[in-house]
């Protein structure tokens, strides 16, 4: 997986007069880089926040994250790239927000959360590789420049990975279910999260109607076959399954602002 470092941000930062940064509406506090944000900040320059997936999200959640935002001094839009929804708006958004034109902006955010997607969209044609899962081919391998219209200009760049993070937030943010420590500890809390965010889902996904965490993994690795040579059930690949079926849009949930402690 090519990540992009820091320096190589900042010099991309001081190329541009916009900074984009993409989230995942799903958790849009875990998907947001800190770092990033105060970076641009110290540079002058402006910085939108796109809450990408928004499909995926009510809208009037995406409403309360946009104000939550908007409690940071950070402009926030949403929209669904693969849906195209929204994406008009992000693009007027986008040169509303710009100090001048033609827009210049820099995309970043962590592996996952759509950037690739959002540039092809706004663009109308593909152009820009894109990939479901973490550490698979399709992310951006270095920064290049996209001509959206005579007004607008993006400079792609990698995903951005910053050490700081607990496995959970890690996993949230894009890194490899396959280089994952103990894979196990953030499956159960995905599946928590999940079971607290839509009671059904596990058993609409799975067809396993247990709630405890643990039982849904071992069950999991019965129905698929995953055993270890003792003839245990192998939970730390249903595990890594569970992650992957994160990004891959098979086990939908959501937080909001209120289940965080933010309103």
């Amino acid at each position: 997986m090519k990540v992009a470092s820091w320096r190589e941000i900042a010099k991309a930062m001081d190329r541009v007069n916009v900074v984009l940064e993409v989230v995942d509406s799903r958790d849009p506090w875990t998907t947001r880089s800190r770092k990033l944000e105060e970076m641009a900040k110290k540079r002058g320059k402006n910085i939108i926040v796109a809450i990408n997936k928004s499909d995926l999200v009510p809208r009037e959640i995406l409403e309360q994250w946009v104000r939550i935002f908007d409690e940071e001094d950070l402009k926030a839009a949403y929209v669904s790239a693969r849906e195209r929804l929204g994406t008009m708006r992000l693009r007027r958004f986008i040169k509303r927000e710009a100090p001048e034109l033609p827009a210049k902006v820099l995309i970043a955010g962590f592996p996952k959360v759509g950037k690739s997607s959002i540039i092809n969209v706004l663009k109308g044609r593909s152009s820009a590789s894109t990939s479901p899962v973490p550490g698979n081919p399709g992310y951006t391998r270095h920064f290049q420049l996209y001509r959206i219209d005579r007004n607008l200009y993006i400079l792609d760049s990698p995903g951005i990975l910053p050490v700081e993070g607990g496995p959970l937030e890690m996993a949230i943010r894009g890194y490899p279910p396959e280089e994952l420590k103990n894979p196990v500890e953030v499956a159960v809390s995905l599946l928590e999260r999940a079971l607290r965010s839509n009671p059904g889902i596990v058993k609409r996904t799975y067809g396993i109607e247990e709630t405890d965490p643990i039982e849904i993994l071992e069950q999991l690795a019965e129905k698929r076959g995953w055993r270890f040579k003792d003839g245990e059930p192998n939970v730390e690949e249903a595990a890594r399954q569970v992650i992957r079926d994160y990004h891959r849009y098979k086990l939908i949930f959501y937080v909001t602002p209120k289940d965080l402690g933010l309103i």
